[in-house]
This record gives C-alpha cells, sequence and structure tokens, in this order.
C-alpha cells in the first residue's frame, strides 16, 4: 500500500504532471508522506452526511426561521505541512452579512483536515489525517480535546457522526478502511468496535489499492453508506446500534476509473448526488430505503472549463431546489437546478470560488450562505445563496484560513 507519496504531496506535483496518471485528481499538495496518492478531501455536506452533521451535513439541514447573532465556524486544516494550521480554527460568522471572524485555534489536534459535530452541539470531532489514522473529540463550550482513538487504518480523511448520536463513523483513505467507535455521554469517544476493509472488487484502473473517502448514514437512518475512491464502489452497511457493528448489505459500482470521492443526499432521501473526481463527472443515484441499495445514473458534466478539473463534493440547499459543486482545478462552484423531485439534475453555469482549489463546500443550517475551502489559496470565500433562482453573490472579501480544506458553520 505504501507508493512514497502521501495525498498531500500529490497535488503539489499536478502542476508539473497533470493528467499523467488516472490518480492525478488525487491530493491537496505539499508534505511527503507514505500513503498512496489520495484526492484532496473531504462535505458536508454537505451534506454529505445529511443528518449525520457533518461538514456538509448542513446543506440538508431544516432551515432555520430567522438567522440572529454571530453563528460558530470551525476550521480544518493540516499541521504538518509548510503554512499550514497549528490546529482547528475557530471562528463566527454573521449570519446575514455573511462576515467572518476569527476567535483563535484549538491545539493539540494533528492535521484536523475534516470535521463534524454531534447533534446536540456540545463536541466537535476531528480526523487525524497521519499515517496512523485517528479520530478526536473536542467538548465546544470550553474548547477542550476530550481525546483521541486510532481508527486502525492509515490516513483518516473524512468522519461524520451518526444521527442518534451515539456512534462516529470514519473512512482511512490510505488503508480503505471505515471504522466506527461509540460515543459516551460526555461526547468523548469509547474504543474502536467496527473496522471494515475494502477488499472487493479488485481496485480500478491506476490505483495501487481502496482508498475509502467517505462514510455517511442515510437520510432515513437504515443504512451506512462508503465511497471508495479506488475500488470504484459504493458500499451499503446495516449498524447495529447496540454493537456498533458494520454488515455490508449491496454495492453499487461507478465506470472503471471514474474515481467517487463524496456523496450527498437530496433532502428527500430517495435521491443522491455523487462526485467522481478522477474523470471529472457527477451523477444523480437513487437510494432504496428498503435494500439499501443505492443506484448509480448516468455520468454528467461538472461545467469546468479547465483541463484539469478534480470535482470534490456537492451542497444541496435545504428544500431541495439547487445543489453546488466544488471543482477545484477550475476553481469554479456549478450551479444546478434539482428537477423531479430530486432526480434530475440541471446545469446552470459556474462561478468563480473565490480562491485556488476550493476542496470543500458547507451550507449555513437556514441555506442563506455558503462556504468554501480553498486549499491552495488559504481562504473561506462566503456566499450569498439566492432562494429564488439559487445564485450566487460574493459576502465580501475571502477570509484567511492557513491552508482551508474544512468549513463547518454551526
Amino acid at each position: 500500500m505504501d507508493s512514497g507519496w502521501s495525498r498531500r504531496r500529490f497535488v503539489g506535483a499536478l502542476g508539473a504532471a497533470a493528467g499523467a496518471s488516472v490518480l492525478s485528481g488525487c491530493g491537496d499538495g505539499g508534505t511527503a508522506g507514505s500513503t498512496p496518492a489520495r484526492p484532496s478531501g473531504s462535505a458536508s455536506p454537505s451534506t454529505a452526511a445529511g443528518a449525520t452533521a457533518s461538514a456538509s451535513a448542513s446543506a440538508s439541514a431544516p432551515a432555520a426561521k430567522e438567522p440572529s447573532g454571530p453563528r460558530p465556524l470551525y476550521l480544518g486544516t493540516y499541521t504538518s505541512m509548510e503554512g499550514g494550521g497549528e490546529g482547528i480554527g475557530v471562528a463566527a460568522y454573521d449570519p446575514v452579512s455573511g462576515r467572518i471572524t476569527g476567535s483563535g485555534t484549538i491545539t493539540g489536534v494533528p492535521d484536523p483536515s475534516y470535521l463534524a459535530v454531534h447533534p446536540d452541539g456540545r463536541t466537535l470531532y476531528a480526523v487525524q489525517e497521519r499515517e496512523r489514522g485517528a479520530v478526536t473529540a473536542v467538548r465546544t463550550s470550553d474548547r477542550e480535546v476530550l481525546g483521541s482513538r486510532a481508527t486502525g487504518g492509515a490516513h483518516t480523511c473524512q468522519l461524520s457522526v451518526h444521527p442518534g448520536g451515539r456512534w462516529l463513523l470514519s473512512a482511512d483513505y490510505g488503508s480503505g478502511t471505515v471504522a466506527v467507535h461509540p460515543i459516551d455521554a460526555s461526547g468523548a469517544l469509547g474504543e474502536r468496535t467496527a473496522l471494515v476493509t475494502h477488499s472487493r472488487p479488485a481496485p480500478g484502473p491506476g490505483q495501487e489499492g481502496p482508498h475509502a473517502h467517505q462514510i455517511v448514514t442515510t437520510p432515513d437512518g437504515g443504512h451506512v453508506l462508503a465511497v471508495d475512491l479506488g475500488t470504484d464502489t459504493v458500499y451499503s452497511y446495516r449498524l447495529d446500534r447496540r454493537a456498533g457493528t458494520l454488515t455490508e448489505v449491496a454495492r453499487a459500482h461507478t465506470r472503471p476509473g471514474a474515481g467517487p470521492r463524496h456523496l450527498t443526499f437530496h433532502p428527500g432521501g430517495r435521491y443522491a448526488y455523487l462526485a467522481c473526481e478522477v474523470d471529472d463527472t457527477v451523477s444523480v443515484c437513487s437510494y432504496d430505503p428498503s435494500s439499501g441499495r443505492l443506484t448509480i445514473g448516468r455520468p454528467q458534466s461538472t461545467g469546468a472549463k479547465a483541463d484539469t478539473n478534480y470535482p470534490a463534493q456537492f451542497a444541496v440547499t435545504p428544500d431541495g431546489a439547487y445543489a453546488f459543486l466544488a471543482n477545484r482545478g477550475d476553481d469554479t462552484i456549478a450551479r444546478y437546478a434539482v428537477e423531479a423531485d430530486g432526480a434530475r439534475l440541471r446545469l446552470l453555469g459556474t462561478v468563480p470560488s473565490g480562491g485556488e482549489f476550493p476542496r470543500q463546500l458547507a451550507l449555513s443550517p437556514d441555506g442563506g450562505l455558503l462556504f468554501t475551502a480553498n486549499q491552495r489559496s488559504g481562504t473561506v470565500g462566503v456566499f450569498h445563496v439566492d432562494g429564488g433562482d439559487g445564485g450566487l453573490r460574493r459576502a465580501g472579501e475571502p477570509f484567511a484560513s492557513p491552508v482551508a480544506v474544512c468549513a463547518l458553520p454551526l
């Protein structure tokens, strides 16, 4: 599994060798490491997590009646990368103007590249994207680190909280594994209860192994889906909510070499949108709650005009009317109208992301603001979302944040 390339180092070479390999969709840029090349990644979404409260989950959260007062914003980064941060960035945003104000850093958490919050809002969770993968819990009230647990895999890149609040789910890119940890009443994590390796099918063209990129609970809460870039597969699991174990029930395959990265559900719960970063496409997927089976539709355009582009993830508005896609390389946000109750995406166009290499998108809980974590420019862009036509309008200048790879607005 050790190719001598870390997911961050890989992007540093993209400028010189873009498109040289099917894996060139991977990465972030910067330091050496021992994990196979991986597309920089992260959510939440978006909604990617839907009800899981991940960084991408805010896109499918219920709309708030009226935003009022500053709201918390947490920022993920790399601490072992040149120019990176010192830990989890802590900030606040004005839900009306979109203005971001920094308020410090939570230290003691190495390489916290992806973040999620407990449904009760009292605990923040972060990955440690290192060779020895781990997940960390932080109490939000006083920023105290409650401890970390090893995932059993390598280079943990994404995590989400099960809607019931009792289980933390995580994905390890380097080892192609997914893990489950219990959450106690204080929000702290217990010892791992499950570790599953994606050993089949065989890795796709140019891939030297499985690369689990995301794990998310379906909106109905009945299944857990894991997206694996290396095997071109989305795995469906049933989570035993008493034992914290995973049982596979179905698999959905993209075309070979597509490199699926991130799945975001429509609020209706029957459809989801899949970003495939290696072949620069997206697909509408249908989900069957009774069986847990996902059916992946035909590939569609990301709207990117750049020669090299790696779509990162979708965010879907709370009313399900519009979807937004982060395009790394093209450095744009693609806008889609969602039609047929979620079954169809219609590309409306793209707008500049306000920075370089937008790795992650997140909507504010009320859907009024869209945040972009622009990794290479070290900025977080903020856009007002027009509920009438899905238009995006910049909310002032981007906020400076070292190697911004994740933004989690609460």
